[in-house]
């Protein structure tokens, strides 16, 4: 077994002995309750499966551990038990971590493979190899589809903000490729719908031309950040919430994250971009800015949760960035950000990033040097010719070739 000094808890630096001790001195008798009187278990989560057996070895067969749920039918290893396994073995491609770690099938299936292709994309930027055959139709070609089996295109808007080039831009693609419909969206953006896909990489092509980027509004990535007016037109406006949208959008666009990511800044307590039902919010005050994150507005409903309080644009944007970076490494494939909040712990997200200067620095050095590789428009490069294939239309096959 394990000496009384073996670390068992990284993030919080517990050892088996402190832990068992607390066990035994205060009759701990579930997980819960060890991660509130020790905080083990409480952050990344990795540690669970040994803070368990201490508890079993404790508490005998009186105690019954919560079930573990596997990542899917093609192992028994959990979401967190793949993530930590390819950080400890340097598992850097599928077929490598399946081979490893003993997948019960050697090609995987449809719901492990995105997680894992993205699990491998945030814990190698510049190493692993997107596999785009391991994405969902929408990440595949860049573009929602519809139900028609037609897409969608909604090109970027940065906080919400246009111009008369890039709407007349807008209007010459929809003319020249005879779009049907044309749709303002909740996120200050321009949807437009009704495309074929054989049709899309020239429709990206224009839109270009005029300086429009991907939306990823089909992706689990940054989506979009809402903004309103703000200090610059708002006599409410407490600060300028439209630049610290902008900047916030374009130094956040391009990264992957476990599941879509919708934020928003308010330039007042007003809170007129509803900045508090988001995945991240920035609520502007007189003294600076209120950072929120946790926040639904879907089919199910929740305020955010106030991370903290700084006092200028810079500091808003690390501590934006470094909680997203957070998730991005901690988050469960498809689980939103208020769900991650919920399994690891506020309070833990809150030690992480606010807490600890130097864990929040070094989490924003993690995004910045993961923004390298992944800060790329993937219109453009389809446009150029990437993944050809997907946009290819099928073969009309003749009677003859049939026969």
């Amino acid at each position: 077994s394990l000496p009384e000094d073996a670390e068992i808890c990284g993030c919080n630096g517990l050892t088996k002995g402190v832990i068992r001790k607390a066990i035994d001195e205060k009759n701990l008798s579930t997980l819960e309750e060890v991660r509130a009187c020790t905080r083990a278990s409480a952050s990344c989560g990795s540690c669970t499966g040994l803070v368990e057996q201490l508890l079993l070895l404790r508490l005998g067969d009186s105690y019954q551990p919560a079930e573990v749920k596997p990542l899917c039918g093609c192992t028994e290893l959990s979401h967190s038990d793949v993530r930590r396994l390819i950080s400890a073995h340097n598992l850097k491609t599928i077929p490598e971590l399946m081979q490893a770690l003993e997948w019960k099938s050697s090609g995987g299936c449809a719901k492990c493979r995105p997680a894992l292709n993205y699990y491998l994309l945030a814990a190698w930027p510049g190493e692993y190899v997107d596999d785009n055959q391991s994405r969902f139709i929408n990440e595949r070609v860049h573009a929602n589809i519809q139900k028609d089996g037609t897409y969608s295109v909604v090109p970027r808007m940065w906080g919400g903000v246009t111009s008369a080039a890039e709407l007349r831009a807008i209007a010459d693609v929809v003319d020249k490729f005879n779009i049907p419909t044309v749709k303002v969206t909740g996120g200050q953006r321009i949807d437009m719908l009704g495309i074929d896909k054989e049709e899309l990489p020239a429709v990206w092509a224009d839109l270009n031309e005029a300086g429009l980027v991907s939306g990823h509004a089909y992706g689990k990535a940054i989506r979009t950040v809402k903004t309103c007016v703000g200090k610059e037109w708002c006599r409410f406006g407490a600060q300028d919430s439209t630049r610290l949208g902008i900047r916030l959008e374009k130094f956040l666009w391009g990264s992957w994250t476990p599941a879509k990511v919708k934020m928003a800044v308010s330039g007042c307590p007003r809170n007129c971009a509803e900045a508090t039902c988001k995945d991240v919010g920035v609520v502007c005050v007189e003294s600076g800015y209120d950072i929120h994150f946790a926040g639904a507005a879907g089919m199910e409903v929740r305020e955010t949760e106030l991370l903290g309080h700084v006092d200028n644009e810079d500091d808003a944007i690390e501590m934006v960035a470094a909680v997203i970076q957070l998730y991005r490494e901690q988050g469960h494939y498809l689980e939103r950000i208020h769900k991650w909040a919920r399994r690891v712990g506020v309070d833990s997200i809150r030690d992480a990033v606010v807490d600890d200067a130097a864990n929040r620095k070094a989490l924003y050095a993690r995004f910045v040097y993961a923004q390298k590789f992944y800060q790329v428009d993937p219109w453009e490069e389809r446009v150029r010719g990437h993944d050809r294939h997907e946009f290819a239309p099928l073969k009309q096959l003749g009677t003859g070739e049939l026969a």
